[in-house]
């Protein structure tokens, strides 16, 4: 949390936001880890990355965020495009935990053309 709230910038405002957001990211990471990878397996690595991925989602669109819920956590946020920082949060938490996820991206095996 103390993590999530540094690389947001600090704001004592932004923890009640955060820390949903924190539970949220984690869960995320933990969806994507790789058959056998455990949540120990990942280490801090997991932790910096769930922090770094909060603070992107606060950080995108501005910090603009247009509704917020805590029932099954649901953000939405206002439109336009992501900003610079939360793009480089995100790359950051991706670099993080590279060993231990499968990739986040759309593929497909043994598609011809």
């Amino acid at each position: 949390m103390e993590l999530a709230l540094a690389a947001a910038g600090g704001a004592e405002a932004d923890r009640t936001l955060l820390e949903p957001l924190c539970a949220a990211a984690e869960r995320a990471w933990l969806a994507r880890l790789q058959e056998g990878v455990s949540e120990e397996d990942c280490g801090e690595a997991l932790l910096c990355a769930a922090a770094f991925t909060a603070a992107a989602d606060l950080e995108a669109e501005g910090g603009g965020v247009a509704a917020f819920s805590a029932g099954d956590i649901s953000v939405r946020l206002q439109s336009g495009g992501e900003n610079a920082r939360a793009a480089r949060l995100r790359q950051a938490a991706e670099r993080l935990m590279e060993p231990y996820v499968r990739a986040a991206g759309l593929w497909a095996q043994g598609v011809e053309g």
